[in-house]
């Protein structure tokens, strides 16, 4: 045998080639999953970019040439014959390729959809205006054209180039006047509904009691009228409000010449891409995410924001923390301190192995019929007679998919606790025991608080696969849309049995549900975004919090 080969074979015998081997397959995975949250993160959130808005003829053989104007959102190189293929006008001759472009234009209204693809070859003289403007619009999308004209109430006020700057000023009005419309409607309105509500449900309950008397009566009648009597003071700022903001409106023009007045009550903001600097850019960018994060959603989910279902997806993963803690430590303290060790509790602990490993979409089944019709439905008969047939509890709601979701993590908890609970040396116990401590004092003083590393890792794993779990929570009380939270200042102040959103419902509806797959795909990928960040954020602060109890309890160790 050579030196070399001698030297090779004690190279492997050290270890040292399986030691890099890891180490690749580390930093391969670690690539992988930043080029996959990059990719993800790109594609999301260049969406909010205000990009330049282009005008052109577009001139397909044969055919008389039409004005479009719109954001080029794609481009790729199609075959000629298949173009051909299509029914389009393709001349054989010329190069094997074509470029074919996918144009948001807008004006749905009037153009019928929101995208349509061109051939660009067939696109002349191509320009970026600074008058055409891009209206941001409550519903049908975005109208993409020039300012004719502000009017008010039918009459024109300011026309040309002048109205550009009033345009501005009308729409900062309108955004008070909305803002203050939406708190009259969810605060000051709902409040009074809610009143009116636990009055009608008195009521009902005094009749169901036979204690509803003419006394009681007139005091449900005297504070009724109280509710009515400010829901008609409220009323009636409502319909000023209402009259104010259909006051303004403009008379704008689309490239290809259609006039049309659109009341500013219906955009949300009106900018001109092409006349924007990058700092303009910039700040146009960061409020269209803020409003990503902190607004709701319009337009099938396909506008707006998430903020509702950031909330229910955090409140849920609070609650269910809140629940799956306790349950799980005192199942693994059970089973690691007091259980006999022997084959029952082997069996235990394989079914609480194999529990993780059961498919979601049980769970969801299991608690649709455990949770919301038995245990819901008992608790409405027992509790909330007043109120049906209508459900209170027994129906999908906040509680159940909490709920659900606690005995879909519960396992990775107890798991995590007896393994840290398994690898406190003997000696401590026994040490602890002879100064005269009793067992649960050396449990609940120097057991668990060594244990508590990996208790809060498993807890907070848990958060983190809850929040990005969705088969189960369809069922259990996640929706589609549920723009009011679940937490206000109306009593009980947070109301369980309320149905939320949930990140990762919003991405499966937005992505496979949405009648504008073209307008829904960016806010699928910026809504995965916000989701893998969060994750991210909960993972990561599970190895501080658990770094950092190591730490503390180093000294117990040796």
């Amino acid at each position: 045998m050579t030196v070399k080969q001698q030297n090779l074979k004690t190279w492997f015998k050290s270890g040292s080639p399986w030691v890099w081997m890891n180490a690749g397959a580390v930093a391969i995975a670690i690539i992988m999953t930043l080029s996959l949250i990059s990719v993800i993160a790109v594609r999301g959130l260049a969406h909010f970019w205000p990009a330049d808005v282009i005008e052109a003829e577009y001139v397909i053989p044969g055919q008389p040439a039409r004005v479009m104007a719109g954001e080029v959102v794609q481009s790729e190189q199609v075959p000629r014959a298949r173009l051909a293929s299509s029914g389009l006008p393709v001349d054989e001759e010329g190069s094997e390729f074509m470029t074919r472009q996918l144009l948001k234009v807008g004006n749905r209204e009037v153009y019928g959809a929101d995208f349509s693809w061109v051939v660009a070859e067939w696109m002349e003289n191509e320009r970026r205006p600074d008058a055409l403007m891009v209206l941001e619009r409550r519903e049908w999308g975005n109208y993409y054209g020039y300012l004719l004209a502000v009017e008010e109430n039918g009459q024109t006020v300011v026309e040309g180039e002048a109205a550009w700057p009033t345009l501005v000023e009308r729409i900062a009005r309108v955004d008070q006047l909305m803002a203050e419309i939406h708190g009259l409607e969810r605060t000051d309105i709902g409040r009074i509904n809610h009143g009116l509500e636990r009055l009608r449900l008195r009521s009902r309950s005094l009749e169901l009691r036979g204690e509803l008397d003419a006394a009681a009566q007139a005091e449900i009648d005297a504070e009724r009228a109280q509710w009515d009597a400010e829901y008609r003071v409220l009323e009636t700022r409502l319909n000023e409000l209402h009259r104010a903001l259909a006051r303004d409106s403009i008379r704008v023009r689309t490239a290809d010449g259609h006039e049309q007045t659109l009341n500013l009550s219906k955009v949300v903001r009106a900018f001109r891409p092409n006349e924007m600097s990058v700092f303009d850019k910039s700040v146009h960018y960061l409020g269209k995410i803020w409003e990503f994060v902190s607004d709701e959603p319009r337009e099938a989910n396909t506008e707006g924001g998430v903020f509702p279902a950031i909330f229910g997806t955090v409140l849920m993963t609070m609650i269910m923390a809140v629940i799956v803690t306790p349950f799980g430590v005192i199942a693994a303290v059970y089973l690691r301190e007091y259980a006999r060790q022997g084959w029952l509790t082997r069996v235990i602990r394989i079914a609480v192995n194999n529990l993780a490993g059961v498919p979601s979409i049980v769970y969801g089944v299991f608690g649709l019929g455990f949770f919301v019709y038995v245990l819901g439905g008992s608790i409405d008969q027992l509790l909330f007679p007043e109120a049906l047939p209508a459900p209170t509890f027994g129906t999908p709601g906040l509680m159940w998919a909490s709920l659900t979701l606690a005995i879909l993590t519960l396992p990775v908890v107890i798991v995590a606790t007896e393994e840290g609970l398994a690898r406190i040396p003997r000696m401590i116990r026994e040490g602890s025991l002879a100064l005269g401590a009793t067992k649960s004092e050396t449990l609940l003083k120097v057991v668990i608080p060594m244990a508590s590393p990996a208790m809060m890792t498993g807890l907070i794993l848990a958060v983190a696969r809850a929040a990005g779990e969705v088969a189960p929570l369809m069922l259990v009380g996640v929706v589609k849309l549920a723009p009011s939270l679940p937490l206000d200042g109306n009593y009980p102040y947070l109301h369980l049995d309320q149905k939320i959103m949930h990140l990762g419902f919003h991405i499966f509806d937005v992505g496979f549900q949405s009648p504008n797959v073209e307008a829904a795909r960016p806010l699928v990928y910026a809504t995965a975004t916000l989701l893998v960040l969060i994750i991210a954020l909960l993972n990561l602060s599970a190895v501080y919090i658990r770094n950092h109890l190591r730490e503390k309890y180093k000294a117990l160790d040796h």
